[in-house]
């Protein structure tokens, strides 16, 4: 079952609505996995600064900024796929096709 369809609104998916307004409609658990997720992050790279400021071995840094890069990936991945179960479904559902070249764009710019 779809945990993201007891949220009423939909800004995303309103015909009137354009691309800087428009707003996710994901479920509050949802919302707090990334939330905390990006909390993590926020405290990685706070120490990653804090270890560069120490004059740790470089190695031991870049080993820790991969560890960030993996978790931001693992957040991309996160909100892709719930991006496409909500977004992309009901924009599709709504015939709006644009929506196939807006993911592949997005896509395209996360494989750089």
């Amino acid at each position: 079952m779809n945990e993201d369809k007891d949220i009423q609104s939909c800004g995303c998916c309103s015909e009137t609505s354009n691309e800087n307004n428009r707003t996710s409609h994901h479920s509050e658990k949802t919302i707090k996995d990334l939330s905390n997720r990006m909390n993590r992050i926020e405290g990685q790279v706070r120490g990653i600064k804090g270890m560069i400021e120490r004059h740790v071995y470089c190695d031991d840094i870049l080993n820790q900024i991969s560890s960030v890069q993996s978790a931001l990936n693992g957040v991309s991945k996160l909100l892709l796929e719930k991006h496409m179960k909500s977004c992309v479904r009901e924009r599709l559902d709504a015939n709006d096709d644009e929506v196939i070249d807006e993911v592949l764009n997005t896509i395209f710019r996360m494989m750089r």
